[in-house]
């Protein structure tokens, strides 16, 4: 726990900023955000693969996020996992292209962002505590309004969650230079994920001694010679 807290704290002090906030996902690509919300666990499917350039050797279940990554046999299935991934653990995948995204970037997300997050998470709990009372209770008006409750939070969640997916596909649009701009090369892989890395990162050049070993010696002051040959004598 302390470990994953530690982790969101870094999350805090990075400086860019997503392309698109979640607010202006919808005008900014409307049909990949239906998309995605019709075919959410698909989406995930092709956005990781495309986080990871469409190299699957990177692959690692929930992108190294959660406790069962690297425990699934990824290296011998990855497609298979990853498909595993994003129809059974949908909110995961998601979830973890999103890290992913923005430790390689240093992206972080905006109060409106997460107020948006942090409002469907609160929606869901609220339901599913609802819908315990109501069985518990058995009052056939409270079941009613738990019901209206939980649907209310399914669409809250199938919303964020396509405008995240959208959020995502415009910030690699913008990695690969879809919008005009430099396409980024594909980095090593041990710069996928910047919590792993040793510090300063492997290949990094070692820090050099001042001055350097090809630099003149030092000479006592004045010169062992001096005034110079030929200087007049008073």
């Amino acid at each position: 726990m302390a470990d994953k807290a530690e982790k969101m704290k870094l999350r805090q002090d990075y400086r860019n900023l997503w392309h698109s906030d979640l607010m202006g996902t919808v005008t900014a690509d409307t049909p990949y955000c239906c998309l995605s919300c019709v075919c959410g666990p698909c989406v995930s499917y092709l956005l990781r693969r495309r986080a990871l350039y469409n190299d699957m050797s990177r692959y690692t279940c929930c992108a190294g996020y959660m406790p069962c990554s690297g425990r699934c046999g990824e290296s011998k299935c990855p497609e298979l996992c990853l498909a595993t991934e994003v129809f059974l653990c949908f909110g995961n995948s998601v979830a973890s292209t999103r890290f992913l995204l923005q430790d390689e970037f240093n992206i972080q997300t905006t109060k409106c962002d997460n107020c948006i997050i942090g409002f469907m998470f609160c929606l869901s709990q609220v339901a599913c505590i609802f819908s315990i009372v109501a069985c518990l209770v058995g009052s056939e008006e409270l079941s009613e309004a738990s019901q209206i409750l939980s649907c209310c939070a399914d669409m809250v969640y199938c919303t964020v969650c396509a405008c995240m997916q959208t959020q995502h596909k415009l910030e690699m649009d913008k990695r690969d230079g879809v919008f005009g701009s430099q396409p980024m090369g594909v980095p090593p892989p041990q710069q996928m994920s910047r919590f792993d890395q040793p510090a300063p990162p492997v290949g990094f050049p070692p820090a050099q001694g001042y001055p350097p070993a090809s630099y003149p010696p030092a000479q006592g002051y004045p010169p062992a010679s001096y005034p110079p040959p030929g200087y007049p004598q008073h």
